[in-house]
């Protein structure tokens, strides 16, 4: 165990004078760093050699004075020597030594003056022999005391996952493989950390019975792990009296990590350097909460080519605690830190909160929620610790400790993370515990481990999780569960969302991620649990709301806190494309919800208090959209575009239309312009076959066509679906024609999210929509305005659905369930009617551009920006001439006003329609 800071003190003191006088190099320097390392109650022969042979750069040998492999170099010279000449001494055998070999810190000193340098934070510290006491702490790395502050981005994480993925795969190729290779890995990376991180005393003890207990060869190193795994479990006065030493000085460990006997591992000289080279890094500086999810990525080669890509970042767990329960519950303490008695009962209560991670992987959520609740305990202690100070009552500040790894629960389908997720919670909590030791100047450790947390391996939608820890016990359930979209699924997949989901109508509809909100809101319906999740932002878009908060909001779940949309991002390699939501929820309706927005998805969000917070993260009355066949308001009906089923014979771009007229110049009166929203969008070229109607005298007379339905009808008649086979009967023809008889109002399904305005537009009846195209026949200025208007934009954002980032617009979900204004008056009517020919003349004086080019922010005509704005106004007024803040409010009043006219429906019959107008100018 480590001394005391106030031990190593008074004998930095005692040091200080012992040496006050001493100039002489070659006579005592040898002694004087024995008797420095027994100041922090280290034996240096332990852990560290003198004169230790090295080439210089110049290639002439030369001998450090004193090297603790892979901590600490020294070089020492008589009194008044140049300690700026010694320190490029002590550089200049770095060459010599192997990577794991090289120091973090190197210290220079003259008897008189000591100067540390810290190679990894470019730190350099200076001061007098006499000042020693004073600055103690920055040994701690020779005492045994070290904390870090980790970094998501540290690339110390990436190297550590390389090296072990380097091990891991020679024993996989030499036939140890499995569980076996699994729990092997597991044990050896525990010792990886605890002789970095003061379990194994001292620094280095693992490494060093690797390199000086086991043949270079590797012959016997499967041996000797397998002798030390017995070791760290068996008690101290359980083992062999007549052990080896060096085996006998490494603690008893248990918590079962080390219970189960494995086959030893053959190894060779290559697998002995590996497990050597990860050795050779100094884990104190690995997080374990993101280190696990890179741990668990080299057991799969093709993870390991992006590895680090998909874990959790500790910036996006945090924005999930945080409003969970940690800013609640710092919120308390900080009422109550003043009370000695409410400390107490607050101290308590954190010992007594229990969390379950019911998809937990390596244990990332569990790990960080755990560290926070540790430090926040650690406060209570200092808070305690005054209070018993200021009272004269001497408490060991160490005894107050209560908050524990048994108080987390996971579940995880596969094996190994599952024991890297307890394996992390372990390390993190030692990691406190050197935070403790730290704080107080004692030493803290937690060995034997006498309790863990319980992760049980398994499937999280076929356990009751009742099983894994009574909902009357459960405080909070939190994670990150998987990224599978209703089209991804397996079939295993599929079957566990039937289960979760039976009787739910519309179900196949959802993402994976949806069974464990319906799981979380079963177990904790009634309760006081709280429940968030990181999620794909498609359960908040397009038909799966309708289908999954209906079911949630039957349960009496209400959203506590959300985040909207942002981009998921870590600081690995390659970032993972995904946009996600974070949903807070319980049965318990908040006073006030706070929801988190984003202006720029990459930038960080802006904290909103909202009076709710609905299925599609806004502020406003908790309704779903659901899917509806014919619009909520009297306006036109809206469809898609024909679908060809053609397999490309029946389309043309533009060469190949002008090949075509040339071999066959009759082609001419059968092919027309397609547009998809491609083509509506930016202007792309492209022709269809387009024929209706043609009789087989005039078909035959044009062999080049013939060819090609031909094709057509080869295809369907080869498809494996009946309906296609069917349409083989009729190859000359598109197998869904919807195309409408005069001119009509063009949507593309897709559009950039950069734009302000949706740009849709009119198309003739001779201009064939496709299906990426949503069509509204009949439609006149008025409909097109209002489309227009950035009213039904936020309608838009909020209740569709998005690929990517990208805007998907739904006839059922936008369109249908859109509350149009509420029989506007004429004047309203013919306001929004003459804007909205502004708006089309505005495009019209522009003829080169393409809707792309017109409504991209950027170069958007300021014309066309003027004739927005007037659109937007008269549609205000339309509803009513209210005045709209943001978006955020237009959001709102639309959803009240769609709870309005839906709870009208069945006793009011629709308003009259709009008599349309037709556009002066397409």
């Amino acid at each position: 165990m480590p001394l005391s800071w106030n031990e190593i003190k008074t004998r930095a003191i005692a040091f200080s004078k012992e040496w006050e006088g001493e100039s002489s190099e070659d006579a005592e320097a040898k002694t004087f760093w024995d008797a420095f390392f027994e100041v922090f109650g280290v034996n240096r022969r332990r852990i560290a050699s003198f004169e230790v042979p090295v080439k210089r750069n110049d290639g002439s040998g030369g001998f450090i004075d004193l090297l603790w492999k892979g901590i600490l170099l020294v070089e020492h010279k008589s009194r008044g020597k140049d300690l700026d000449r010694a320190a490029s001494q002590a550089r200049d055998y770095f060459p010599g030594l192997k990577d794991r070999d090289l120091p973090r810190y190197v210290l220079v000193s003259d008897f008189a003056r000591f100067r540390l340098y810290d190679l990894e934070s470019g730190e350099q510290h200076d001061f007098p022999l006499k000042e020693l006491h004073r600055h103690v702490r920055l040994f701690g790395f020779i005492a045994g005391y070290q904390s870090r502050a980790f970094k998501d981005e540290d690339p110390a994480n990436i190297k550590a996952a390389e090296r072990m993925g380097k091990l891991h795969d020679a024993l996989k190729s030499s036939g140890y493989s499995g569980h076996t290779l699994e729990m092997l890995l597991v044990r050896v990376l525990f010792c990886l950390f605890a002789e970095d991180t003061g379990i194994f005393e001292p620094r280095r003890r693992f490494q060093d019975f690797i390199e000086q207990r086991t043949a270079d060869d590797g012959s016997d190193l499967g041996a000797q792990l397998s002798a030390l795994f017995h070791v760290l479990n068996t008690a101290e006065d359980a083992r062999q009296k007549t052990l080896d030493e060096q085996l006998a000085g490494f603690p008893y460990v248990n918590g079962k990590l080390f219970a189960e006997p494995l086959p030893p591992a053959a190894f060779d000289a290559t697998m002995r350097e590996r497990l050597l080279d990860a050795a050779g890094l100094d884990w104190s500086e690995i997080s374990p909460a993101i280190f696990g999810a890179l741990f668990q990525s080299i057991m799969d080669e093709k993870a390991r080519r992006n590895l680090g890509a998909h874990y959790t970042s500790e910036k996006n767990i945090l924005k999930l605690i945080g409003p969970l329960f940690l800013d609640g519950l710092r919120a308390e303490f900080a009422k109550v830190k003043n009370s000695r008695a409410k400390l107490h009962e607050f101290h308590e209560k954190l010992a007594a909160l229990t969390f379950l991670d019911p998809a937990c992987g390596c244990g990332n959520f569990l790990v960080i929620a755990y560290r926070e609740l540790r430090l926040l305990e650690l406060d209570v202690i200092l808070a305690l610790y005054e209070k018993d100070q200021e009272a004269g009552q001497i408490t060991d500040p160490r005894l107050l400790i209560k908050c524990n790894v048994d108080q987390f629960y996971g579940i995880e389908i596969e094996e190994f993370p599952a024991q890297i997720a307890q394996l992390a919670l372990w390390l993190v909590d030692h990691q406190v515990n050197l935070r403790v030791s730290e704080l107080f100047g004692n030493p803290f450790e937690r060995l034997p481990l006498k309790k863990s947390a319980t992760i049980v391996h398994g499937n999280a939608l076929r356990i009751d999780w009742n099983d894994v820890v009574p909902a009357a016990e459960l405080d909070y359930i939190l994670g990150n569960p998987p990224f599978v979209g209703k089209k991804e699924q397996s079939a295993a997949q599929k079957a566990d969302m039937a289960r979760v989901f039976a009787g739910v109508k519309g179900a196949g509809v959802l993402d994976f991620v949806a069974a464990w909100y319906l799981k979380a809101a079963e177990i904790t319906g009634g309760g006081y649990c709280r429940c968030a999740f990181v999620s794909t932002n498609s359960i908040t878009q397009g038909e799966q709301v309708g289908v999954l908060w209906t079911e949630l909001y039957r349960r009496g779940m209400h959203i506590q806190f959300a985040h909207q949309t942002f981009k998921w991002s870590n600081e690995a390699r390659k970032n993972a494309a995904v946009h996600c939501v974070i949903i807070g929820f319980a049965s318990l309706a908040p006073e006030r919800a706070r929801l988190f927005v984003y202006a720029n998805q990459s930038g960080e969000p802006l904290e909103l208090s909202a009076a709710r917070i609905n299925a599609y993260l806004q502020d406003g009355p908790e309704v779903v959209i659901t899917r509806r066949i014919r619009p909520l308001s009297r306006v036109p009906e809206i469809t898609k575009g024909s679908e060809a089923t053609d397999f490309g014979y029946l389309f043309l771009n533009g060469e190949e239309r002008s090949d075509l007229l040339r071999s066959c110049p009759a082609a001419s009166k059968w092919t027309k312009r397609v547009y998809g929203s491609e083509e509506l969008i930016n202007g792309n070229e492209r022709w269809c076959l387009w024929l209706e109607g043609i009789s087989p005298m005039e078909l035959r007379a044009m062999p080049p066509v013939l060819e090609r339905v031909e094709r057509v009808r080869h295809g369907r008649a080869a498809s494996d679906k009946a309906r296609t086979k069917e349409w083989a009967a009729r190859p000359s023809v598109f197998s869904e024609n919807r195309q409408p008889t005069a001119s009509y109002l063009a949507i593309p399904k897709v559009s950039s999210e950069r734009r302000d305005y949706l740009p849709i537009g009119f198309l003739t009846a001779d201009d064939i929509a496709t299906g990426s195209l949503q069509v509204v026949p009949d439609a006149g200025l008025y409909h097109f305005g209002v489309l227009s208007s950035v009213m039904h934009m936020a309608w838009m954002r909020a209740t569709g659905g998005r690929m990517k980032s990208d805007y998907q617009y739904s006839n059922t979900i936008v369109y249908n369930n859109f509350p149009w204004p509420d029989s506007p008056s004429d004047k309203q009517g013919e306001a929004i009617e003459q804007d909205a020919q502004a708006v089309l003349d505005a495009r019209a004086a522009f003829p080169g551009s393409t809707l792309a080019d017109l409504y991209d922010p950027t170069t958007m005509p300021p014309a066309l920006v003027k004739a927005h704005q007037a659109l937007d106004r008269a549609v205000d007024a339309a509803y009513g001439k209210r005045v709209f803040k943001t978006d955020a409010e237009r959001v709102a009043f639309l959803f009240e006003r769609y709870q309005k006219l839906t709870s009208l429906l069945p006793a009011v019959k629709p308003k009259a329609a709009r008599r349309p107008r037709t556009p002066a100018s397409p």
